[in-house]
């Protein structure tokens, strides 16, 4: 059995698969719709008044979807979006988006704590589902997951075929 340091060494050099989560979560967040309840009067950096009380709601799914800040090609799972090669190096690496630009996490003092034991665990189950297993979708290109007010869900599941690998 693996140590818990011999898997973060695995998964730490996961770029791809880093970028691809990101992906993945800048065109269907987990959390589509969220609101905040100002505790004192505030002033938004576009001018807007918040005064004391005032619920103010923002959609990450909506922010993953801006043509001026995610390009003409926004509508398009393109892991690559997050990736630059390094010179020194030669590699690849993964280059994160400003949180207030990829908002899926929240931002500032209040980014979410459990973020870097997400993608952990996120790119610990890909590296042993998909090093095992071809996951295949199963339904038609037109499918869309099915959005609700706290949390993205699909309608009827995810179906797939699971094939193991020979």
């Amino acid at each position: 059995m693996k140590s818990d340091a011999q898997v973060y060494d695995e998964v730490k050099y996961m770029v791809y698969t880093y970028a691809s989560l990101c992906e993945s979560l800048r065109l269907y967040p987990l959390v589509p719709v969220d609101s905040k309840t100002a505790l004192a009067d505030d002033v938004l950096p576009d001018g807007t008044t918040v005064k004391k009380g005032m619920v103010v709601t923002y959609s990450p799914y909506a922010m993953g979807s801006v043509k001026e800040t995610w390009g003409p090609d926004w509508m398009d799972f393109w892991p690559e979006r997050w990736l630059e090669n390094d010179e020194t190096t030669k590699k690849v690496r993964f280059v994160p988006k400003d949180p207030y630009t990829y908002f899926v996490f929240l931002a500032g003092p209040r980014i979410c704590l459990g973020k870097d034991m997400a993608f952990l665990q996120m790119k610990r189950l890909v590296a042993g589902v998909i090093g095992r297993f071809n996951v295949i979708p199963a339904m038609g290109d037109d499918f869309e997951p099915v959005m609700t007010t706290l949390t993205s869900k699909m309608k009827g599941g995810f179906p797939v075929k699971i094939m193991e690998r020979r």
